[in-house]
């Protein structure tokens, strides 16, 4: 159950403006927006925090980490789902698209196995059973170079919140690992891979892609219309792979690698996601365009918190402080998801949406949160 709650005396965060105002609760959604710094009797007295839409997260590896914590440990998925939700809270996330992989290799040195279907339907019955804290939609990342991709988009549907099929690339000396240096680190870094494995292991995906690549692309496109999802491309590099994004009916572009990709996404009126990770540390950790960069060319959109979840508000209020403008910079991890996604019910504080919120002020910079709220409910 919600109850009516009175949020007064507050640094509202509109979609153009930051103003001093106060928020009506009912029923999960927002009733009322004042101006001024009245407090009226029985309101929640914020003290000039502010109060922004609650964050909307659209690629997270969290709950990958949750349930294999470490390179073969398997983690109990209903006790790894519980945590990833509440960490997401914790944060300010009241919005989350879930990556999970679909396209295994279950032959050769690199093979992994499948677990998308299972897990989606953990996920989708704790969500049943409103054991959740924040609201779960799925994000399909569909390995191209893999050998079982068509039969696990088969298994889902409409029927399973699907929001968003990205196309995942990852051949070997192109897109994120044009650098096969890069990879190489990754690699053996995280799977302890001799040098003759990882040699074995680019020579296969590179095999994959020749013999699946096309097919298994045009497979996603398709499945992705059957869910009645949005279409994301994954590391573009060059505007010859974004024309093909384009002409596949793709609408955001995760990650781009260069400076002309992220302008030839705009030119398709394609959104750029960049990493928040990769705003705050100052560039790429495998070696690509820098957040920072193209925020300052008008070509970043929308901050993910990619494999830091604390990353996305700290990203945007960051993003607010190299703009001269923390609306703008809000909007990065609020509205402007909302639209990619077409949620309209939520991403701005206005009346008539979702009252999911979250309350910060700043302490050296950095956003303390000091609440937050999913449909009008404390979760944080």
């Amino acid at each position: 159950m919600t109850e009516d709650i009175i949020l007064a005396n507050a640094l509202l965060i509109l979609p153009d403006a930051v103003m001093p105002g106060a928020l009506h609760l009912r029923g999960g959604t927002i009733t009322a927006i004042d101006s001024g710094t009245a407090v009226p009797p029985g309101a929640v007295d914020c003290g000039g925090d502010y109060l922004a839409p609650g964050l909307i997260e659209l690629h997270t590896d969290n709950l990958e980490r949750h349930i294999q914590p470490r390179p073969k440990v398997d983690w109990p998925h209903n006790a790894a789902i519980l945590a990833h939700d509440a960490e997401l809270a914790s944060v300010g996330i009241t919005t989350v698209f879930d990556a999970m992989r679909v396209g295994s290799i279950p032959t050769g040195v690199g093979r992994y196995s499948k677990y998308a279907r299972g897990l989606a339907d953990e996920l989708l019955s704790l969500r049943a059973e409103d054991a959740l804290k924040i609201s779960h939609f799925l994000h399909l990342r569909a390995e191209v170079c893999s050998e079982t991709l068509e039969e696990e988009m088969e298994q889902f549907g409409a029927q399973d919140r699907v929001g968003i099929v990205s196309l995942m690339d990852h051949t070997p000396g192109q897109r994120q690992f044009r650098d096969l240096t890069k990879l190489e680190e990754y690699m053996k870094g995280k799977h302890a891979l001799s040098d003759a494995e990882f040699a074995e292991h680019v020579a296969q995906l590179r095999a994959l892609r020749a013999a699946n690549g096309a097919r298994h692309e045009a497979a996603a496109v398709a499945h992705a219309a059957r869910y009645g999802a949005v279409l994301a491309s994954h590391d573009d590099t060059t505007a010859e792979q974004v024309a093909v994004s384009g002409g596949y009916g793709i609408r955001l572009a995760e990650f781009p690698t260069t400076v002309e990709a992220a302008r030839a996404c705009h030119s398709h009126d394609i959104a750029v996601i960049m990493g928040a990770p990769n705003l705050i540390r100052g560039g790429s950790h495998s070696g690509n365009v820098a957040a920072g960069e193209l925020a300052d060319v008008g070509y970043l959109d929308i901050l993910s918190s990619d494999y830091v979840p604390s990353a996305l508000l700290l990203g945007a209020v960051q993003l607010g402080a190299r703009w001269g403008d923390m609306a703008r910079g809000l909007a990065t991890v609020t509205a402007n998801p909302a639209r990619a996604v077409g949620l309209a019910d939520r991403g701005t504080l206005r009346t008539g949406a979702r009252a999911d919120l979250i309350r910060f002020r700043l302490r050296s910079g950095a956003p303390a949160l000091r609440g937050v709220w999913s449909q009008g409910r404390r979760v944080a």
